[in-house]
């Protein structure tokens, strides 16, 4: 079939194999330029299939010949109906890897239930027998308890009082103003309970009581702290507090983890753009003015570069991993310059509709919206007939 962007919304309801299959290609290509890492050679990546898990799979595998488990929730296609990006970018991974001669196995379903979890030990026992890398990056707006069986359903919300700035619609780059009401004390537990540290912590938990986290292993969680000018909608908001909570839960996991002399992290990241930040109001506009100056200054990443970075110049150097005052590794040091965000915020007096095409780089958000579903991608024949019916090779059912 051919496979054209339908979009709805923040969300493409379309993503194209051949696209997200060269895209993963790309990726793997940018790791292995830069060179071997001296790093994990078993790991685990639970939210696998796109943005940063799926950096952190590929970094992992063609960085230090990793073998690797992902474990993801993504739709499988059917005649007619393409899957989600997530399941294209997994399947394209996994052949990549078995042609390296590289293991790689995934597990499609809910990772916050119990049953993901066992299947996930009971994989790792049969086929690997310990980790030493865990990759937590779940983003999910609603989140099952697996004890309560609550359906915990997380907000974009600011705290005490209504927001009000500018944002776009990235589609259309009509700039207009927004206005965000409170959160609620429910909303503000909801969002912990979905984007906090609990799961993670349930996931090491469930890992070292069946001794599959060898020694000396690390686990890390990705955040996002981000410039004072989105603080209001993001950091002081709803998901500001789930992530105060999941970096203090690296602390806790840090303090269980001490009699395999294991460590967990918070890796705070660069914002760019995923299906999560296109939706919350006022970082797309962000984003653009953003990746205008960052490309400007030879300084822009995206999510392959960034863990990529992570991996290379944080954890695996050899040395002690650098963190900042709150235990937290920071690879968002060149977003949050002071001459960067100096530019951003005289950039972002002067943005409205009319003025924004100059001053930022809307087409490049587009571009990188587009490419999260396989669509926009350099060297696809996109008026070519396209195979919508992917299988997994390494899916484990």
């Amino acid at each position: 079939m051919i496979i054209e962007p339908r979009m709805r919304g923040f969300i493409c309801l379309t993503a194209h194999p051949d696209g997200c299959a060269q895209n993963v290609k790309n990726q793997i290509e940018y790791v292995k330029s830069k060179g071997a890492i001296n790093g994990p050679k078993k790991v685990l990546v639970i939210g696998a299939s796109t943005g940063f898990g799926l950096a952190s799979r590929i970094t992992a595998a063609y960085g230090s010949d990793a073998a690797t488990i992902g474990v993801f929730f993504e739709k499988a296609p059917s005649a007619g109906k393409t899957a989600s990006p997530g399941w294209y970018n997994s399947a394209a991974f996994e052949k990549e890897a078995h042609a390296s001669g590289l293991y790689a196995k995934s597990i499609n379903g809910d990772a916050f239930s119990n049953e993901i979890k066992q299947q996930t030990i009971d994989l790792i026992k049969a086929d690997l027998g310990q980790v030493d890398l865990v990759i937590y990056s779940l983003a999910s707006p609603v989140r099952k308890h697996p004890v309560t069986e609550v359906l915990h359903r997380s907000t974009l919300k600011p705290i005490g009082t209504t927001y009000t700035n500018k944002t776009v619609d990235f589609h259309t780059g009509n700039v207009t103003e927004i206005s965000i009401e409170p959160a609620t004390d429910e909303d503000i537990a909801n969002t912990v309970a979905v984007m906090g540290g609990e799961d993670w912590a349930m996931w090491i938990d469930a890992l070292k009581a069946e001794n599959l986290l060898s020694e000396g292993a690390t686990t890390v969680a990705y955040s996002y702290i981000g410039p004072a000018l989105t603080e209001p909608v993001y950091r002081k908001g709803t998901i500001g507090r789930a992530k105060d909570n999941l970096e203090a839960t690296a602390f806790t996991i840090s303090d269980k983890l001490k009699d395999i002399n294991g460590q967990a992290y918070v890796s705070v990241n660069k914002a760019l753009v995923t299906q999560a930040s296109s939706a919350i109001p006022v970082i797309p506009l962000y984003i653009s003015l953003l990746y205008k100056i960052m490309k400007e200054e030879g300084i822009h990443e995206g999510t392959i570069e960034q863990i990529q970075r992570l991996y290379a110049d944080r954890l695996y150097t050899g040395s002690d991993i650098p963190v900042d005052e709150k235990g937290r590794i920071r690879i968002d040091d060149w977003e949050m310059r002071d001459d960067v965000q100096a530019k951003v915020a005289k950039l972002w007096e002067e943005a409205t509709t009319e003025t924004l095409p100059a001053i930022g780089d809307l087409a490049g958000y587009r571009s990188d919206f587009l490419s999260l579903f396989g669509f926009e991608i350099d060297g696809v024949d996109y008026a070519k007939d396209a195979n919508e019916v992917v299988e997994i090779e390494g899916l484990v059912s």
